[in-house]
């Protein structure tokens, strides 16, 4: 799915002399197949250019949270996050899939460095308030917070990030943060600087009319057809909050946003969306 910038705040000419970057998010049903992630990562190496990479976990984080006897509570596809929940989360998405990540990176040739939100300040975010719903310790960040010049510092110097979901306050406590988000906001927060692309990896071909038949992609859509869908039901549940930051990542200065299957991320095959 590509969303491509009309209403960008930067003018095209502006966006010619900009440094491209790729800001790459891979969903939790691939980090939980080690098949389909060491392709996946392969693919992510021979992806040319300046590149960030942000994963997901949640699908671990449950099945860990099962086996711990820690009950997993979901509102809207988003995790409800206790004390022990922020441990559980912090331990899966900053420790054991994060650093397996980087040696898988490594592995293959791509100079990686795995970090949070809270290494270097790179993304500060605020505890979400608990009306309506108390989301627990789940931080939302600001894209005109984040550390760019930290984030800069690495990639100009061939180090590829690698950010977990695990955002801070400033005041000394981790927070859960939706992936998708922490890569919007990445997205949002280094359009300042590169010419920025977006690519959301997951299980799907992309938007699908119907998510149990991968032909079914929708091929093109613009805001309005997407409002449509998610009225009919056709867009439901984690898709929403993809499109949601998707297209607000296009109006914050992202040159483009592409959703697509993880094995397609070099031929760039997805749903092709308009603002």
């Amino acid at each position: 799915m590509t969303v491509n910038s009309q209403s960008s705040h930067h003018a095209l000419a502006s966006n010619s002399v900009l440094k491209d970057i790729a800001i790459v998010k891979i969903g939790g049903n691939i980090v939980d197949n080690p098949e389909a992630l060491e392709t996946f990562l392969a693919d992510f190496h021979r992806l040319e250019g300046r590149k960030l990479l942000v994963h997901g976990g949640g699908v671990m984080a449950s099945k860990m949270a099962k086996q711990l006897g820690i009950e997993t509570k979901m509102v809207d596809g988003r995790r409800i996050t206790d004390a022990e929940t922020l441990k559980l989360v912090t331990m899966v998405y900053a420790g054991w899939i994060n650093k397996s990540i980087v040696a898988s990176l490594q592995k293959q040739g791509c100079y990686a460095l795995g970090l949070s939100g809270a290494d270097a300040d790179t993304i500060p975010a605020k505890r979400r308030s608990p009306e309506p719903i108390d989301f627990g310790f789940v931080g939302d960040p600001d894209a005109n917070d984040i550390n760019t010049n930290f984030i800069s510092l690495l990639i100009e110097n061939k180090i590829t990030p690698v950010f977990c979901a695990i955002t801070h306050d400033g005041n000394g406590s981790l927070l859960n943060t939706n992936a998708d988000t922490v890569a919007y906001s990445l997205a949002s927060a280094l359009s300042k600087n590169y010419r920025t692309t977006l690519y959301y990896c997951f299980e799907k071909e992309g938007v699908l009319k119907d998510v149990d038949d991968p032909q079914s992609r929708i091929a093109s859509m613009d805001r309005a057809e997407y409002e449509a869908y998610k009225n009919e039901g056709i867009i439901a549940g984690g898709m929403i909050p993809k499109l949601d930051n998707s297209f607000k990542a296009i109006e914050n200065g992202v040159s483009e946003v592409i959703i697509l299957h993880a094995k397609n991320l070099l031929t760039k095959q997805g749903t092709r969306l308009n603002l």
